[in-house]
């Protein structure tokens, strides 16, 4: 079985894995970070977003063959001022109710204003379209990207 090794929330790990295992299953199973979630397993719904090199992308259907040099974030890693303003955000305005769904939502808008410090709404809507919010809270969400991106200019 082939070996990787990885950075993780920069701390550097090895992983022995078939090549078509999927990056949610090594962090999950292999290495225990299971704030990263598991829900349609075809990279639809958002859930298990992580940031690979800055860039949001879905941990179900990732292969760890496609993972080389590159830099993971997970949830767990997150701690830079856009993700504190958006933890702030959610929390202000009541976003959560079951919750499942909302590492994910972080974590695409956490890249969103790495990238774009003041989206606009339609800007947010489409970075955030690819997460799926069984509760509807999507209003709240979009808000709560707003006032943290308020939030981050003062």
């Amino acid at each position: 079985m082939p070996t990787y090794q990885l950075t993780i929330n920069s701390n550097k790990v090895t992983v022995e894995a078939d090549p078509d295992t999927p990056l949610l299953w090594i962090l999950r199973d292999h290495l225990g970070l299971t704030g990263t979630k598991y829900s349609c397993g075809v990279g639809i719904c958002g859930s298990c977003t992580v940031h690979y090199n800055g860039n949001a992308v879905r941990a179900c259907s990732f292969p760890i063959a496609n993972v080389e040099e590159g830099e993971i974030l997970t949830i767990e890693g997150i701690s830079e001022k856009n993700s504190t303003a958006l933890r702030a955000a959610w929390k202000a305005l009541d976003v959560p109710q079951c919750g499942y769904c909302h590492s994910g939502q972080i974590m695409s808008a956490t890249a969103l204003l790495a990238k774009n410090p003041k989206p606009s709404k339609a800007e947010i809507n489409t970075a955030m379209s690819g997460n799926i919010c069984r509760c509807g809270t999507y209003s709240r969400i979009q808000r709560a990207i707003e006032l943290a991106a308020n939030n981050l200019d003062g």
